[in-house]
């Protein structure tokens, strides 16, 4: 992972360049490259690790939504938080979004978990941490990924307008500090996990979400997928 191997759209360039050029980048890249040459899998595969920042451009970027590291099974993460390849099984969490949505806006259920097309109107599925190890959760939350999405979520709030910031849980909700909240609508819920016991229910935050889009002259999210 050297900086030539880092692929991500133009727009995003003169926010990150700094970052990629930092020690902490460095140290980053020499965890993730000594990880892989003691043998372990590393998920996603490497030409999707920042697939997030080539689908949705900055400057057509409405939302951020938060996770919190990429799903660890083999074929399910693709670089975007929450979504999986066309193919590969709903995983829980999602299947309870969609749940959500059902509630919510006009949305039929759909059959995959891919949801590029969100990603390619505005909305940055970002992880906190962009990799993870086979069958191992949270895995690399030491790294040194956090420092990146930091400052990705520090400079958003920063040099944007508007923003739409989705916080499920309490570890999308500890971003908080890095956002100003007079630039900004921050929306926080549970998390969509069936381990939240239905607690995400009722949030609402997709109407939420266009609700406010539309108040600031922009065009609101198409949630079907």
């Amino acid at each position: 992972m050297t900086k030539t191997k880092v692929h991500i759209q133009e727009s995003w360039k003169p926010l990150l360049n700094d970052f990629f050029q930092s020690n902490d980048f460095q140290s980053l890249s020499k965890n993730l490259k000594e990880e892989i040459k003691m043998g372990k899998i590393i998920y996603p595969p490497s030409h999707l690790i920042f697939h997030a920042f080539h689908l949705c451009p900055f400057h057509k970027l409405k939302v951020v939504l938060i996770g919190q590291d990429p799903y660890h099974n083999q074929g399910e993460a693709m670089g975007l938080s929450f979504s999986v390849p066309k193919g590969i099984k709903i995983p829980p969490s999602l299947k309870n979004i969609y749940k959500e949505l059902e509630n919510d806006v006009p949305f039929h259920l759909p059959d995959h978990g891919d949801l590029t097309h969100w990603a390619k109107q505005g909305v940055l599925l970002l992880n906190a941490m962009l990799t993870v190890e086979h069958k191992k959760a949270g895995s690399h939350q030491k790294i040194g990924w956090q420092n990146f999405t930091d400052h990705v979520i520090q400079k958003i709030s920063d040099e944007k307008q508007h923003i739409v910031f989705l916080l499920w849980g309490n570890f999308a909700k500890s971003k908080a500090h890095l956002i100003d909240q007079n630039k900004h609508l921050i929306l926080q819920a549970a998390h969509p996990s069936p381990l939240a016991r239905g607690a995400f229910f009722g949030s609402k935050h997709f109407s939420k979400t266009n609700a406010y889009l539309k108040k600031m002259g922009k065009t609101p999210i198409d949630w079907q997928i």
